[in-house]
C-alpha cells in the first residue's frame, strides 16, 4: 500500500512538471509533443494496448493492419485531449471559443432547457469529452457535472479545478440524489458519461455493435422522474486539430406503462446514437476500456488476451 501511495505522488509531481511545461509553449507545440507522447504510449502500454484491440478486432474484424492504426490514432487522441485539458487553465472563454470552430445542432439543446424541466446531456468517452462541458458551461449554460470520486486527492482536486474554471459544479455519484433533482428542478443541465461498463453502477444489456453491453440506466431513470429531455452530445477533433461541436435532438422519454421496458427501450436508443458516431469516427471513442466485460448468459470477464 505504502508503495502505491509513494507512486502516485511521483506521478502526480512528474505529471504537474509536464503541465507547467505544456503551458508555456504555443499549443501547436503541445500538441506536436502530445502526439509523440501518445505514439509512445501505444508502444509501452501493452495491457491498454491489446485491449484496445480486442475491441477492434470485435467490432471490426480481423483487419490487423487497420486495427492497429485505429488504435494507435486513439492513444493520440487521448493525449492530444491531456494537452489540450493543460491549456484549459490559461485560457479564458475567447480561447475556449476558439478551438470550436463548427457548432451543428445547438438549438437542439436550447430548446430543450426552454422546456424548463432541465436537460441531462449524455457525452461519452468520445472526442474531447471535458472540452464538451468547458464550452457550453463558459458560454452561459448552467448545472453540473456528475463525476466519479478520485481517491487521491491531488489527483480528483486537479481534474475538478479544470472543470469549475468554467462555471460548472461537481457532484460526485456517491452524494445524494437531492443534488441532481434540484439542478434539474431550477432548469440546469447535468452533464454525464454513460458509455462504460461500470460495475459500481445499476446498468441493463442493450446491443452495442450487436453485442450485449452492459450500459448504466442512471441516465434514463432520472430523465423519467425529473421529465428531463436527454440530449446526446459531442465534441469532435478536426484534422487540424480544432473542433466541431454537435448538439443531437433531445431523447423525449415518453412512457409506454412498462419501467422495465422504457428504461431498456431508451438506454438502447441512446446507445445506438453513441454507435452511429463511433462508427464514424473510431479513432475517437476510447477503445482501451473493457466494453463487453460482463456477459448477460455466461458473466464471464472479457480478458486481455488478443487472439
Amino acid at each position: 500500500m505504502a508503495k502505491i501511495k509513494t507512486r502516485r505522488y511521483y506521478i502526480y509531481y512528474s505529471a504537474k512538471i509536464l503541465f507547467c511545461l505544456l503551458r508555456l509553449v504555443p499549443r501547436s507545440v503541445s500538441i506536436f509533443i502530445a502526439d509523440l507522447l501518445g505514439r509512445k504510449a501505444f508502444r509501452l502500454l501493452k495491457k491498454h494496448r491489446d485491449i484496445t484491440l480486442l475491441n477492434l478486432n470485435t467490432v471490426f474484424g480481423q483487419d490487423k493492419v487497420e486495427n492497429e492504426r485505429i488504435a494507435e490514432d486513439v492513444f493520440r487522441n487521448v493525449a492530444k485531449n491531456g494537452a489540450d485539458w493543460i491549456k484549459f487553465l490559461s485560457y479564458d472563454k475567447e480561447g475556449i471559443g476558439r478551438l470550436v470552430t463548427e457548432i451543428e445542432g445547438l438549438e437542439n439543446l436550447d430548446k430543450a432547457i426552454s422546456e424548463g424541466k432541465g436537460v441531462i446531456l449524455l457525452a461519452s468517452h468520445f472526442g474531447n469529452w471535458e472540452l464538451l462541458s468547458a464550452y457550453l458551461y463558459s458560454h452561459g449554460y448552467t448545472g453540473a457535472i456528475i463525476a466519479k470520486r478520485i481517491y487521491f486527492h491531488k489527483y480528483d482536486k486537479s481534474i475538478n479545478r479544470l472543470r469549475r474554471r468554467f462555471g460548472a459544479n461537481i457532484v460526485y455519484r456517491d452524494e445524494s440524489p437531492k443534488k441532481l433533482l434540484k439542478i434539474l428542478k431550477d432548469g440546469g443541465m447535468l452533464g454525464i458519461l454513460a458509455d462504460q461498463d461500470v460495475d459500481s453502477v445499476e446498468g441493463v444489456f442493450v446491443d452495442f455493435f450487436g453485442k450485449p453491453a452492459n450500459t448504466p440506466v442512471g441516465p434514463v431513470k432520472l430523465g423519467m422522474v425529473t421529465e428531463a429531455n436527454l440530449v446526446p452530445a459531442f465534441m469532435i477533433r478536426k484534422p487540424d486539430n480544432t473542433y466541431k461541436l454537435i448538439v443531437e435532438k433531445s431523447i423525449e422519454l415518453v412512457s409506454c406503462g412498462d419501467k422495465e421496458k422504457d428504461v431498456k427501450r431508451y438506454t438502447q436508443e441512446w446507445t445506438k446514437v453513441l454507435e452511429k458516431y463511433v462508427k464514424k469516427y473510431p479513432e475517437q471513442w476510447v477503445w482501451m476500456h473493457k466494453r463487453w466485460k460482463n456477459q448477460p448468459d455466461i458473466g464471464q470477464e472479457q480478458t486481455d488476451h488478443v487472439e
